[in-house]
This record gives structure tokens, sequence and C-alpha cells, in this order.
């Protein structure tokens, strides 16, 4: 089912290879992250497939507003990723739970789940390459940011992080 989901995100995303590098390494980063802190297999699920839609909104808010800031895409990205789940016959708790993620992956504060967690590291790990960002904006997210001991382990190794 992740694999029909990646497909989908893929069509999605058509032209925009951008993007589609973006959501991949998000869930290649989710992945890793999620199996090193021993997650369990259903959270596992629900990261997956919450790393690959995470930012369904995106071309949905440049049409409708001209913008895709990151809070409108947690207003917009829950609908459209319901749907495709939907599509794909995802069960109800895991979609809610995915559009949940999505609604809040721009959100850093009270994280409230493992999943949750990941996501958002896994993210950071990606823009903050794909950004450019100096190294003591990559330092202030790894402290405020990273809270798994695989999300910091990375962070470190991919920025030679010394603190």
């Amino acid at each position: 089912m992740i694999n029909r989901l990646h497909l989908e995100m893929i069509r999605l995303y058509a032209g925009d290879p951008k993007r589609i590098q973006h959501f991949c390494k998000v869930h290649s980063y989710s992945k890793l992250i999620a199996a090193m802190e021993n997650v369990d297999e259903k959270t596992s699920f629900i990261l997956e497939a919450a790393s690959l839609t995470h930012d369904i909104g995106i071309h949905f808010c440049e049409e409708k507003y001209g913008n895709c800031n990151g809070k409108l895409q947690e207003k917009e990205g829950p609908d459209i990723a319901g749907e495709m789940q939907e599509r794909l016959g995802f069960d109800t708790d895991v979609s809610a739970r995915v559009q949940y993620l999505i609604a809040h992956h721009h959100t850093y504060t009270n994280i409230d789940g493992m999943d949750y967690q990941i996501l958002v590291e896994a993210d950071f790990l990606v823009n903050m390459y794909e950004d450019q960002l100096p190294e003591e904006s990559i330092l202030s997210a790894y402290h405020k940011i990273c809270r798994t001991n695989s999300g910091r382990r990375i962070c470190r190794d991919m920025f030679h992080l010394k603190g």
C-alpha cells in the first residue's frame, strides 16, 4: 500500500521533480529513523504515509493562494491526502492520523507521538540541506527539534556538527 501511495504522489507531482525528490528524501529519513528507534509496525506505516504526503497541499495552495507557506499546507493538505488515502483503501484510523500529522507538520510545539517527532526531524534534515541553511541555524534546529537519538546522530554526521 505504501508503494501505491508513493506512486500516486509521484503522479500527483508530475513535472515537479524538486518536490518529488523532497518527499522521497523525507520518506527515506523517516523510515530509517523509525527503524533505528524500534518504532512499532503500525506507527511506522502511519509515518511512512505521512512522510510521503506531508506536503501534498503545495500545488493546491499555489493555485488557490499564490503561496504555499507551511500554515496553508497544514490547512489544505489533510483533505487532499484523505481523499487519496480513501481511494487507495487506507483504514480510517490510519488516514485520520496521517491527516493530523499533515495538519501539524510545520507546528513544532506539543509534538504528540513518535510518528510526529520523526516526521518533523526528517523534514528538517531535508530542508536544512535543500535550503542551504547556515551552520548556526542547523545547530539551533539540532538543539530545538531533534529529539530522537537517531535523528540527532544523522544530523550531526550529515552536517559534521560538533555540538
